[in-house]
């Protein structure tokens, strides 16, 4: 199987490695060359500068890595000539050219695979399982009930993320290529989504309210109004120290916490907390790791996505609306 990876950023890299890590040796790479990160690991693959050149190698899945804003400059050809596509979230910064992507991956037959690694999150995993069966563990864990309202807190320090590079002129910090919090940090728009169902409407605040020198936004507060008529916030930025990612849900008897920082997930009806912890030596790198196993699978048609190009468009369609909200300063439906 030989694979294309489009884009050798930070997020390329880490898919090189897990790649290598996951037996995959046959790679070929396309790099604009604008990436801070040296080629220097490279040396014994081929690497192409030009779209063309790189699809002439006929790869049978593409990862697409590359900025934001030029997903499917690769996407769509890339599909055309029937890759499978592993595109990292979100899909794009609009959705002017997402009917190309579907006519183009209808011709060429290939399946898509969209990048949001949280689903594979061990912690996120059993929640979405309590909310499905309402008490699917063991029943020794505390009922939480009816789930009522969900909060999420995604806070970083966007200087801290490519200590060696100018965080202003990374995409994340850019208009051009798709940046701004919002975007870069959708993952909660995802994950919420995928463990309690569509949202139907929402509300939002987005601004520049750091001292960085930015010309996106860096913090946005969302409310959300689910289809089953529950209700969330998402609060997301580009400026806390120490970062802090975390999740809470109340139910009508009990409530569930879940923090990034160690991955475990706590349950309480209002007696002692109940702790379903990570498997042990978990890390980070094992959600990202999970997920290209998982699209290994689904090239070889093992495996059916379990975040899909619909999944992907849906994630975006909120984001968008937020900035929509944010600048109308109404609430929109979805």
């Amino acid at each position: 199987m030989k694979f294309l990876i489009a884009g050798f950023g930070s997020i390329g890299r880490r898919h090189f490695h897990n790649l290598l890590a996951l037996d995959e040796r046959d790679i070929i790479f396309l790099r604009s060359k604008k990436s801070t990160l040296p080629d220097d690991e490279l040396a014994d693959y081929i690497l192409e500068t030009e779209l063309e050149a790189a699809l002439a190698h006929q790869p049978d899945a593409v990862i697409i890595s590359n900025p934001t804003a030029l997903h499917l400059d690769v996407a769509i050809p890339t599909a055309e000539q029937g890759c499978h596509l592993f595109l990292e979230k979100p899909i794009s910064h609009n959705l002017d050219r997402i009917d190309e992507l579907q006519a183009a991956l209808k011709r060429g037959g290939g399946r898509v695979f969209v990048g949001f690694q949280f689903r594979f999150h061990p912690g996120l995993e059993i929640i979405r399982k309590i909310v499905a069966s309402n008490n699917p563990l063991p029943t020794t864990h505390p009922s939480i009930g009816r789930p009522i309202s969900v909060r999420a807190h995604w806070g970083e320090y966007l200087p801290n993320w490519h200590p060696w590079e100018d965080y202003r002129k990374g995409y994340s910090a850019r208009q051009d290529l798709g940046g701004g919090v919002v975007l870069t940090l959708c993952h909660p728009l995802d994950y919420l989504r995928w463990i309690f169902g569509d949202v139907t409407k929402l509300w939002a605040f987005t601004a520049q309210s750091s001292d960085l020198e930015l010309t996106v936004e860096d913090t946005a507060e969302i409310g959300l109004r689910f289809k089953n008529g529950m209700t969330g916030t998402v609060h997301l930025d580009y400026c806390q120290q120490p970062a802090s990612h975390r999740l809470e849900i109340i139910g009508a008897e009990g409530t569930i916490r879940w923090d990034n920082a160690d991955g475990t997930v706590k349950i309480s009806n209002g007696q002692e907390w109940q702790k379903y912890p990570v498997p042990e030596n978990f890390e980070r790198n094992d959600l990202f790791l999970s997920q290209m196993k998982h699209f290994v699978g689904v090239v070889n048609g093992i495996d059916d996505p379990i975040c899909t190009l619909d999944d992907g468009i849906k994630a975006l369609e909120l984001a968008l609306a937020v900035h929509e909200s944010s600048q109308t300063e109404k609430i929109v439906k979805v």
